[in-house]
């Protein structure tokens, strides 16, 4: 954090272009009850040019080269070459059949009333053993989709299932970037930040569990095909293993992809509609790899401008106390994530300031790393700009805010973490 006093005039305007991309999506959406009219791109696009109009001491050419330069840097353009690889595997998995008999015989060996809980208790051992929420949205979310459209159900409601456990592991593994980060800043082990953890994260998961069984019941007509072919599995069974395995997130997509074309030259599709197939889901990501590019640049020149440094400074005034301090803490790895769209780099940015503000008022350094760790994958898990929410929608063909109104893991994780600075007293520790 920088030692310079930003002004409340010019720290307003620094984050005032993230102010303008909620209002253009999120307000409009709202007022006008769909959000499916306003693009997010052109709600970025509006916010990025506003970003380029407020960066003040700096030329034309320089602004725009900053913009450049965030929107191109080697993380977003990693996450690009995911979304990429997930769109040509996704495609050729879905039109040779994979997954429609992946989930066929799902569906077959698994109750009715069980196929929602039991999703999202694969997408939280997934996520878990991976350490990746990017990982398990790009294995569950094909199939939650298939699995939406065969039981009537609504498409936004599966891919909220995937993406809430999704984050439910990549909150508590010991793999994670984000424990890593939080462990690593805040000076503790990940076996005391896990055990930490595990009294907010676990309470939230069995309450949203109990809310998927419930709403078990209220899906049905199930649609299972007889015909398809149980050999077609294998690609998916390819994706999840290796995942599990702890490979890269991006070889395991390549394996997958691989392993699609052979199984369907064996199956005898001519290898250019193999490739056609693979195309036509590479070219489904545009608009999903358009909005990640945009919304790098538009947080880059937020962070430029000082917004990150200005929301770190008004933040960390007024604290009172521990259960102030713990507040503290959470609010800022939220509000920066808020403005990152990363929650590891949100750890990161207020990790120092944090692990100053714990030290202060006695709180554990497994407690301060564990808030971190959870409010930022909290806010990461609700932003419709993250990149696992615009993947899995991308992945989905749905609006990046379809999901949001049934993100249940994430609200009930949101009071127990309140509810975890309210009461769990001994989490402090007295510095005399």
């Amino acid at each position: 954090m920088t030692h310079e006093t930003i002004s409340s005039r010019r720290g307003l305007l620094a984050i005032s272009p993230l102010i303008v991309f909620l209002f253009f999506y999120l307000a409009v959406s709202l007022i006008i009850g769909d959000f499916y009219k306003m693009p997010m791109s052109v709600a970025l696009l509006i916010a990025s040019a506003w970003g380029v109009v407020i960066l003040k001491g700096k030329t034309l050419t320089k602004r725009i080269e900053i913009f450049s330069k965030q929107a191109g840097s080697s993380n977003v353009m990693y996450m690009v070459w995911i979304f990429i690889l997930a769109g040509a595997f996704a495609s050729l998995a879905k039109e040779t059949g994979s997954v429609e008999a992946t989930v066929g015989l799902t569906l077959k060996y698994m109750p009715e009333e069980f196929i929602v809980p039991g999703l999202f208790i694969a997408s939280c051992f997934i996520s878990l053993s991976i350490g990746t929420s990017v990982g398990t949205v790009v294995a569950l979310t094909p199939l939650a989709v298939t699995m939406a459209e065969m039981e009537t159900g609504s498409i936004p409601f599966f891919v909220a299932v995937v993406l809430g456990g999704a984050f439910f592991g990549d909150n508590l593994s010991f793999i994670s970037d984000t424990t890593i980060a939080a462990t690593r800043t805040q000076g503790c082990n990940m076996r005391d930040k896990f055990k930490a953890n595990v009294w907010i994260t676990v309470p939230a998961a069995i309450v949203t569990l109990i809310l998927y069984v419930f709403f078990g019941y209220q899906v049905n007509d199930v649609n299972i095909s007889e015909t398809f072919n149980p050999w077609l599995v294998l690609p998916y069974l390819v994706i999840i293993a290796c995942a599990i395995a702890g490979i890269n997130v991006t070889l395991v997509l390549s394996l997958g992809i691989a392993s699609s074309l052979i199984l369907g030259l064996i199956l005898n599709y001519p290898l250019l509609d193999l490739f056609s197939f693979m195309g036509a889901g590479i070219d489904g990501m545009g608009q999903l790899i358009i909005v990640t590019l945009l919304a790098a640049g538009l947080l880059g020149l937020i962070k430029e401008a000082g917004g990150i440094d200005y929301l770190l400074q008004i933040l960390s005034r007024r604290i009172h106390g521990s259960r102030g301090a713990q507040a503290a803490i959470a609010l800022l790895v939220s509000v920066v994530n808020l403005c990152t769209a990363n929650n590891t780099v949100a750890i990161l940015t207020v990790g120092s300031l944090s692990r100053s503000i714990a030290a202060r008022y006695g709180i554990t350094p497994k407690k301060a790393a564990s808030l971190l760790d959870t409010c930022s994958c909290i806010v990461q898990s609700l932003i419709p700009y993250g990149a696992q929410t615009l993947l899995a929608t991308g992945l989905a063909g749905i609006s990046p805010a379809a999901p949001w109104g049934y993100m249940y893991y994430p609200w009930a994780l949101t009071v127990t973490v309140i509810i975890s600075i309210v009461i769990k007293k001994h989490e402090t520790t007295v510095i005399k």
